[in-house]
């Protein structure tokens, strides 16, 4: 029990800073006493924190994360808005969440969608990205991407399928430029923190998981009143 009070007492001492609540002066002793009396405060103060820092993760890796891979986006190209997916063609949950960005993609005339193939599930996740990254180069991103999706977890078969559904030629997988994409992408998956498809950066915001279509519109709104 005195590890979760010491926490919980670094955390309200985080969440003062961070929110500039005056606590200066309260001793360990009241801080105790406060957080006993107060509970409520302790999602609240998590969340800040967290937030804070998201915050400061993201910024120094802004403009890296949000210039795509040549080809290798989806909606507006020139959009105002730049929602950010690391993805793997393994994961369910990313598969889940195709229709979730198509629907955003149609409300939000000014998003970017800025995937950043991130295959970390199977071997074939890493063929599949490979093939994404020469689709892109051949202005085929969306279709390859949406086939391979459609057909099912990557295998020989199904990339060779999607490929051809997509009219995407094999040309161009072993381009070292392809490498040097999924390297960048590992190490910036690193540097925030990121272990999981797939992982959603907007504005000062990173979501995990499929989180819907509502949780990545609010996210959308909140960046696009930032840049106002």
């Amino acid at each position: 029990m005195r590890w979760l009070l010491t926490i919980c007492v670094a955390l309200l001492a985080g969440f003062a800073g961070a929110a500039g609540w005056s606590l200066s002066g309260l001793g360990d002793s009241r801080t105790r006493e406060y957080l006993l009396a107060h509970p409520d405060v302790l999602p609240e103060a998590i969340a800040v924190l967290e937030q804070q820092q998201q915050q400061t993760r993201i910024a120094p890796l802004r403009a890296q994360l949000e210039r795509p891979f040549p080809g290798a986006v989806l909606g507006n190209p020139q959009g105002a808005v730049t929602l950010v997916a690391f993805s793997d063609y393994a994961c369910g949950f990313c598969r889940r969440s195709m229709d979730d960005v198509a629907a955003l993609i149609a409300a939000n005339p000014d998003l970017k969608v800025v995937l950043r193939e991130y295959p970390i599930l199977s071997p074939a996740s890493g063929d599949a990205a490979q093939m994404a990254l020469a689709a892109a180069a051949q202005g085929r991103y969306a279709a390859f991407h949406d086939a391979m999706f459609r057909l099912g977890p990557p295998s020989p078969e199904s990339i060779a399928a999607a490929a051809k559904t997509a009219g995407v030629t094999g040309a161009g997988t072993d381009d070292p430029a392809i490498r040097q994409e999924l390297q960048a992408n590992a190490a910036l998956a690193a540097q925030l923190g990121i272990n999981g498809t797939p992982a959603w950066i907007v504005g000062d915001r990173m979501l995990n998981g499929a989180v819907g279509a509502e949780a990545l519109g609010e996210a959308i709104a909140a960046a696009r009143g930032a840049t106002t």
